[in-house]
This record gives structure tokens, sequence and C-alpha cells, in this order.
């Protein structure tokens, strides 16, 4: 397989002007770009790069949010042999620095001049070029507009250009977010890439009659491969205008799929429930619908036929409740994709009873993302898939799963050593995450390895599952398990502002700010029935002793959470430190 995705972008301009490869909004209008559009605008800035010096392997960062913009200069950089670093937009100043000095960026690209100034101030040599998005008047920043604008290279000349880039040459390093210690640059080739494209989407139906709303961060790989895998496809992209935005974009734009981290899908779920737990007619509608539409799910996982009596209800079930939430998705919604943590299998039962199935896959970045992936035809709720393409998996004697795929990684830059302790002697990666295969070749994700916690008394506990046990719960938002050499577990929970007000309206609560209720005795009540409902589903060992219910959420901005909203673990227990031991009373319940 000598292909690559650039390859394939050279024949943009052979696609009908009326196939739209994005939707942007501007000025409160979406407006459509053609694929001849997107060619010619790569071509013009690609150009440009190249006139101001950069040459084959020459490293160029782009830190903003998810945008046409960013797309555009991720592929013109990559179209001059470049190498494409992204760096999410809300990385410490200390990370950007290290990070452009570590690959030693010659460009970057950001957001907006007040970025573009913030990175004048770093200690950066490398750096021979600052381009903004927005508009500047400073000679010492490049406007990107002006980049669009620059004249077209020979039209022959550019797709010989693009045509001329191997699978061997770097495409880009990404730099893991982590949780402790410094990032690592994962170096992923052209190979990985179209290979991830290649294998993932040959799963999917997807064509330029479809479209999705892109609102993932594009420094994360699962964004990154949403983002070029329209030029393999020939879907539509739309630009979400902001996470916040997303219930206005959804009705819209109306996409036919999505590509999301469970984190969307729980508030998504969390949010219909709390709005059908304020009227009780609705409730005891909705609960009937919800056991008709299991009862069909459970019969279309199966692959069985489905009775023409539970056929007549499940159509009045949809009618009355399920229509609704599938217009809150905007009405057009076919599937959608969830990757970068495990879903809560209830979540996936509850949207595909409703008649929306959620495609759990599985993968690192170190992967290219997804190695194993549920499909349109073939899936289980609860797992992540079979192995994808190529890939190769085994599970090590601990319960580690190991993978072998022309979508690992060539390594982490300019990092031997890390590169050779996550390597085994055959070449299998080492992912880091536990897991095991059901009888019908499905792989299930239990835990991190480093994640899980030993007991005082010896027992493993895997957090992630008790985490997500409480999250099905709309009131809670994100949960901290510990427990590590303790007699027994604890749970730090924070909790949804949206139903805690409804909540407190429901059951006349007084209050003055979400943070005071949350700190409420009726409030805690709640929650310890929550905890005591998820405790019946679990041993005795890993049951959660006692809980503390924290006055504010955890955000990627005060630090408890990555970009694509995990859990920085290590991070949180030792800033909740006073919290985690005020929950084992005066002896700490250490050994």
């Amino acid at each position: 397989m000598n292909e690559t995705i650039l390859n394939i972008f050279s024949e943009a301009k052979t696609k009908s002007k009326n196939y739209k490869a994005f939707k942007v909004k501007k000025n409160k209008v979406w407006k459509s770009i053609d694929w001849h559009t997107y060619f010619d605008t790569t071509n013009k800035v690609s150009h440009c790069l190249k006139e101001m010096g950069l040459q084959k392997g020459d490293k160029a960062c782009i830190i903003s949010n998810t945008c046409y913009e960013w797309v555009l200069s991720d592929v013109s950089i990559m179209a001059c042999g470049g190498v494409t670093v992204p760096i999410y937009q809300n990385s410490l100043e200390e990370d950007i620095e290290y990070i452009i000095n570590n690959c030693q960026a010659k460009f970057i690209f950001c957001e907006t001049e007040q970025t573009a100034k913030k990175l004048m101030a770093l200690n950066c040599p490398s750096l021979k070029q600052i381009i903004t998005y927005s508009k500047s008047d400073s000679t010492k920043i490049k406007n990107f507009a002006d980049m669009t604008n620059f004249e077209l290279a020979n039209e022959d000349n550019y797709k010989k250009q693009l045509k001329a880039i191997t699978p061997e040459d770097v495409a880009t390093i990404i730099y893991t977010s982590g949780t402790t210690g410094r990032p690592k640059g994962v170096v992923l080739t052209h190979e990985q890439i179209y290979s991830e494209i290649y294998d993932l989407f040959s799963y999917f139906t997807f064509d330029h009659s479809d479209t999705c709303l892109c609102f993932l961060p594009l420094a994360h790989v699962m964004g990154r491969i949403e983002s070029l895998g329209n030029i393999h496809k020939g879907y539509t992209i739309a630009f979400a205008e902001s996470v916040e935005a997303l219930k206005k974009n959804l009705s819209e734009v109306k996409p036919t799929f999505l590509i999301a981290v469970p984190r969307i899908f729980e508030k998504i779920y969390n949010g219909i429930l709390n709005q059908i737990n304020t009227k009780k007619l609705t409730v005891k509608l909705f609960n009937w619908a919800s056991a008709v539409g299991q009862r069909v799910s459970h019969l279309k996982v199966e692959k069985k036929s489905i009775p023409l009596p539970l056929a007549l209800q499940y159509n009045l079930a949809q009618k009355l409740i399920f229509n609704k939430i599938k217009m809150a998705l905007g009405g057009e919604i076919k599937l959608a994709i969830s990757g970068g943590a495990p879903l809560e299998k209830k979540i996936s039962e509850f949207f595909h009873a409703a008649n929306i199935l959620i495609l759990e896959g599985y993968g690192l970045t170190e992967t290219t993302a997804a190695v194993c992936a549920n499909t349109e035809f073939d899936y289980r709720f609860g797992t992540v898939g079979k192995p994808a393409g190529d890939a190769e998996i085994k599970i090590a004697e601990d319960g580690e799963i190991l993978v072998r795929s022309k979508k690992v990684m060539k390594e982490y830059y300019n990092n031997p050593e890390a590169t050779a302790e996550v390597f085994d002697q055959d070449r299998f990666f080492k992912t880091g995450d536990i897991g095991e295969f059901t009888k019908d070749g499905f792989l299930k994700i239990t835990d991190r390895k480093k994640d899980l916690i030993k007991t005082a008394a010896g027992k493993y506990v895997a957090p992630q599952k008790l985490e997500n046990l409480l999250k099905i719960s709309p009131m809670i938002s994100n949960v901290l398990i510990h427990g590590d050499r303790k007699k027994y577990i604890v749970a730090l929970v924070t909790l949804d502002p949206d139903y805690l007000i409804n909540f407190a309206k429901t059951n006349e609560i007084s209050y003055s700010s979400a943070e005071q209720l949350s700190q409420n005795k009726r409030v805690y009540a709640e929650v310890k029935s929550i905890v005591a409902e998820a405790n019946s589903n679990l041993a005795r060992f890993e049951t959660i002793k006692s809980v503390k219910v924290l006055p504010r959420d955890f955000t990627i901005e005060s630090g408890e959470l990555t970009p694509s909203l995990k859990l920085k673990r290590k991070h949180c227990d030792k800033k909740f430190e006073k919290e985690i031991l005020s929950l084992y009373g005066l002896d700490k319940s250490s050994l």
C-alpha cells in the first residue's frame, strides 16, 4: 500500500462542484466550501509557505480551536513535505515553549493576535514566523488571510508535489497531553495516517451525501482523523462554533453522523434524563418507551427479526419519545462514533433503544486512533469491537493489551529510551490498557494498567468501572475514585449544575449559588443513594464506603481534565489529598 491521503487529495478537483468539503458559519450564516476551493486554497497557502522557507521535514505548529483554517494549515504544511505539530489551545505556556523547542518548529499558526503576542514572549529560537487566523497589524505577525490570497502555483506542479509525498515521510508529531511530566512527541508517518483512515472508514458507508459536525480538538488524534477522513470518503465537515454552541449547531447543520468522546454522550444522556424527571407523566411514558426500545435493541444486536406487535409498539414509542431525542441531535443522525475513553454500556444501550447507534472504538495517539472498532453491521455494546484492518491484538499475561499494526507510531520524537520501553521484542506496542476478548472476538477494556488500585487487602479495583457507574446518574458530573493501599474505596464527586438547580426547585431547597447548593444535606443524601445503587452492582471489596461532594466541577482550565476530557488521576489525587484523607478518618486507613 503506497497510497497517502495527500495522493488522494491531488485528485480533489475531479469531484463535482456540487459536492461540499466543508461548512463554516460566518456572520451567523453557514457557508459551503467545495472541493475545488479547498484544493486551490491549500495550493496558495502551501506555495506561500515554500516561499517563506518551509522545506521538507521542517516542523510547523498549530495552536487553535477547531476551525476550517486549522485544516487548511494542516494540509498545506504536509503538502510541502512539512510536519504538522498540533498544540492544544489551552496548553500551559511552559508546555507550549517545550513543544516548540523540542521539535524545533520554524512556523506556528495560531487563532488570535492575543495568542500570537504570548508566543512572541516565549524563548523559542527556532521560530521564524508566527501566523494568525485573525487580523493583525503587527509587522512581526503574518495574517493567514494574506496567505489564502497568495498566487496559485502551477496546478500540475502542485499535484506532482502532493503525489511525491511517500508513506515513509513523517506527517505529524502529536504531543500526548499526559497526566504528569513532559509530553512525549508521537511520530506518525503518512503510512500510519492512511492505514488508519482506509481501514477505519471502510467499515462505514459515508459518502458525499453525509455531513459530520466537527467539534473535537484537532490537536487530538481522533479529531485529526475526522478532519482528514473526508478526503478519502468525501463527506462534508461542518465546524461547530464551540462546544457550548453544540445544541444550536446540531439543529442548524443536521449532521448524519458524529464523532465524539464519551463525555459528550454522557452529557446528552444526562440532559435528557434531567428534562424527563421534571414531569411525572413523561417519566411513565419515557420508561415504557425505553423498555420497548431495549427489547428491540436486543433483537437488533442478535440480528433477529422483530415481531409485529413489538414493531408497532416501537413505532409508537418513536413518535412519542424517541423522535424528540433524535431531533435534539439535528434529526438526520444515522450513527455516532465514540472513542478516547470507555463509554458506559448503559448509555450505548439507551441510545440504541432510541434508534441512535453509537459505535465504540479503541486506540491511542500512538496507534493513530482506532485499532479496534464496532461497525454498523457487527457490534456489541460494552466492547470496543474487533481488530481493525491489519491490527494484530493480543493480551499479555498480566492482562495488558498489545498491538502490532501499520497504525502504530514510528517512535517517540528524540526519545529512544521511551520508545524502547513501549515495544516488546516482537514489535508489539504496549498500550498500558487492561482488557480481554469476549467469546465472539470483541475486545473489552477494563482499565488502565497504571490506574488499577490495589487495596490494603491486596484486592485489585478498576477505578474507571466505578466512576462510570456513578456517572450514569444525571446528577453526577465527574468522579475521582481512590483507595490504593487503603482499607476501602472512597469517591470524590462533582455535580451537574443544571440537574442540581432542578433538584433544588423540585425539592423546594433554597440556595444562593450552585456551590452552596452542592453542600446541602438533602443533596448529599441523594448522592449517597446514587452511590448505594452503584454499590449494589459491585463486589464487596470494590464498593464505595465513603463519598465527598466537591463544590465545583472538574475542568480542563483548572487542570483536573485533559483536553480530551479524561481525568488527570495522579494530579487530582495530589490536588485533593486533604479531601481524600478526610474520608479515611484519623488513621488514614493506610497500611
